[in-house]
């Protein structure tokens, strides 16, 4: 049984998706700044109906320690299939010939890196992947979603089951995630992964906290 605490963390979860869907209605395009800087490369891969803004205050943060960020206008509100969006940002990544690249995915853009990894990346261009709150093992209230962009996230899904059950990428994945996530009640722990526990409840929140950036951090450090 959640707690009442637990539940209203829940709710501030809730709106802050809501605030920061409805402020990036308008989109921004990313500061010319993100090209600069000489460490790893990273790719920015948000959720499911979110812009690559959600990841902003990550991506600001990595960016000035160094590391060049890159983010997928063209990926919209992240709508498309797993597959798709994992053939689209493999081609932005072959385009530009970007090798040693980091991953930092929200949510559903866990599963597209994982299947980058899996099956798109045929010339290694990718080092590891940092997921945050991503359903590596499907959510099970997906089962009930009104919409097959959501269901797509069902346990049960061909998609899901297939990367679920490919484990040799999972050495290069470092899983971040909340203690509790209201959108994925199995959690987001995965086995040969290195798994993070943020003591903190929300599956949208952690990515506006000092306690995942530091996490963060020090996953892009442990890759050199």
């Amino acid at each position: 049984m959640i707690s009442a605490r637990d539940a209203g963390a829940a709710v501030a979860d809730r709106l802050y998706q809501m605030r920061e869907q409805t402020r990036h209605v308008v989109g921004r395009v990313p500061s010319p700044r993100y090209d600069r800087g000489t460490l790893a490369p990273v790719l920015l891969l948000p959720g499911v109906y979110e812009t690559w803004q959600f990841l902003r205050p990550v991506a600001d943060r990595l960016n000035t320690l160094g590391h060049p960020i890159h983010t997928l206008p063209a990926l919209g509100y992240n709508r498309f299939t797993i597959v798709a969006s994992a053939e689209l940002a493999q081609r932005y990544l072959d385009e530009r010939n970007l090798t040693g690249v980091v991953i930092v995915a929200h949510s559903k853009g866990g599963l597209i890196a994982k299947h980058m990894m899996v099956t798109d990346d045929r010339a290694g261009r990718i080092d590891s992947l940092v997921a945050i709150n991503s359903p590596f093992g499907g959510s099970t209230l997906a089962n009930w979603a009104p919409v097959r962009t959501l269901r797509a996230f069902s346990p049960r899904d061909e998609t899901v089951m297939t990367l679920a059950a490919n484990l040799e990428a999972n050495a290069r994945i470092t899983s971040i995630y909340s203690r509790l996530d209201p959108l994925i009640p199995e959690g987001s722990e995965l086995a040969g992964a290195t798994n993070i526990r943020l003591p903190m409840v929300g599956h949208f929140r952690p990515l506006s906290s000092p306690a995942l950036f530091t996490e963060v951090e020090a996953a892009l450090s442990a890759r050199g």
